[in-house]
């Protein structure tokens, strides 16, 4: 139709006069071209919506680093959530403490290092041993006339404790020293050198960076009673002179000939009274009698008052009929093991043993002896039978019993001596420690948790690696 004269309108059902679609021309050739723009014109644009070319969606680079990410962050909270949820309070290992005992001795002093844990148990620390050491020199009791050279004789010992023990304990380990027989004997003689030695060793131990807790004199009863301790707590469970300078010692080996000041003999507070004059040496004489030994050991011990009496040992002692099991220490092991009398032999064969020892001639025994064993060699002899009439005829073991005796010198890794119930005594008297809390992980969710953050590292990891060296696609 020719766009001339007045166009027809055209309507919508709905909305009234339709309008054209933007951009759209006149609807036929000749159509008023005045009317078709303002049509034109009047019309609102109708919405464009972009349509992207392939090329402009994620790309595998993007989708890698994307995907990464993410395991990233689910590894890294599934870790965290372990961590936070499956950790429980648990109680710590217990403390380890340390206690020092110097035991000194007649003849010479050791130092013992014994540790427990800080909690202990049933209010006594299970107390183990750490160290034994032999200090140098003899006895403190040997040092009274020159006292202030006895800490040196301790300072050897004392190193390797301090050594063992972690410096950060140092201040909290307490330290004692326990004088034995020969302090005692030298206490009686003189008093006042006695409290001059122990006063140079509180001086000596005093600077050490322990704490030292003082010297002590023990009693007899104190240094048996704390080997009972030890040793339960580990199992669980004399001369007659002759007229003259001359001494014949039926103890001693025959062909042994020695020289023995004459003031030694009074030393000890047992002897009867000395003579105005001792600055005499004696010469003593070895007969290897054991039968006059045993005659003369025999008198130290008075059996006499037990006579007729079942329940005696000896000086009117009650004594209970020997049963059990019984821990010989102490110098009855270093006898017997000298004589190779540790292995349980019959009482007979213990007697017959001693009996021929005693019977050598003095050459023979130092051609057959051990190395280091001269100082106490000449004294093996007496010693054994001193014991022999102690064990039988004082205590009534028979042939039947004494398979109950055991020569020991250490039981469960520890030295069998008072030092050990000393300590055992003396933590008792210290305070346990509550034991220290901390937090913990059973083993598989540790487990799962180090699984999972090494996976985050390696999705973080791998999540830069896409970043900086994967090329623009």
């Amino acid at each position: 139709m020719p766009c001339t004269g007045r166009a027809p309108r055209l309507y919508s059902a709905v909305l009234g006069p339709a309008r054209r679609p933007a951009g759209v021309g006149c609807l036929s050739p000749g159509e008023d071209e005045g009317r078709c723009s303002q049509w034109s014109r009047g019309a609102p644009a109708a919405p464009r919506v972009p349509v992207l070319p392939p090329s402009m969606g994620l790309t595998w680079k993007q989708r890698v680093f994307t995907a990464l990410l993410g395991a990233a962050a689910v590894s890294g909270l599934t870790a965290l959530l372990l961590v936070l949820v499956g950790t429980m309070n648990v109680l710590l290992p217990p403390d380890t403490k340390f206690g020092i005992v110097f035991d000194a001795g007649s003849s010479h002093t050791s130092l013992f290092v014994y540790q427990w844990p800080a909690n202990k148990e049933n209010d006594t620390g299970i107390v183990s041993q750490a160290l034994a050491c032999q200090a140098e020199g003899p006895g403190i009791s040997s040092y009274a006339s020159d006292p202030a050279r006895v800490g040196e004789s301790l300072q050897g010992c004392l190193e390797e404790a301090l050594a063992l023990i972690p410096k950060a304990k140092h201040h909290e380990t307490p330290m004692f020293l326990g004088a034995t027989a020969g302090m005692r004997l030298l206490s009686r003689k003189n008093r006042s050198q006695a409290e001059d030695v122990f006063a140079a060793v509180s001086r000596a131990l005093g600077q050490s960076p322990v704490d030292f807790r003082g010297a002590e004199l023990l009693t007899g009863q104190d240094e048996g009673a704390f080997g009972w301790i030890t040793i339960n707590y580990i199992l669980g469970l004399l001369v007659k002179a002759s007229t003259g300078l001359l001494i014949r010692h039926p103890c001693y080996h025959s062909g042994y000939r020695g020289t023995l000041a004459l003031a030694s003999l009074y030393e000890s507070p047992c002897a009867p009274a000395a003579p105005p004059d001792l600055s005499q040496n004696l010469t003593v004489e070895g007969t290897g009698n054991p039968g006059a030994c045993v005659e003369a050991l025999r008198k130290l011990f008075n059996f006499s008052s037990c006579d007729g009496r079942e329940d005696c040992a000896f000086a009117g002692v009650y004594q209970p009929p020997v049963q059990g099991q019984f821990y010989a220490f102490s110098n009855f092991y270093y006898t017997f093991n000298f004589l190779n009398l540790t292995s349980k032999p019959s009482l007979s064969g213990a007697k017959a043993t001693i009996w021929e020892f005693c019977l050598r001639p003095w050459k023979l025994v130092e051609a057959s002896a051990p190395p280091g064993q001269d100082r106490w060699l000449r004294d093996y002899c007496a010693s054994g039978l001193y014991i022999l009439t102690l064990l039988v005829e004082g205590y009534g073991f028979s042939e039947e019993t004494w398979g109950g005796i055991e020569f020991r010198q250490q039981a469960g890794g520890a030295d069998i001596g008072w030092t050990l119930g000393y300590m055992l005594n003396l933590t008792n008297l210290i305070p346990a420690e509550a034991p220290a809390q901390g937090w913990a992980q059973s083993f598989g969710v540790w487990v799962a948790g180090v699984v999972f953050v090494v996976l985050t590292l390696a999705a973080t990891l791998g999540a830069v690696a896409v970043q900086v060296f994967w090329l623009q696609d």
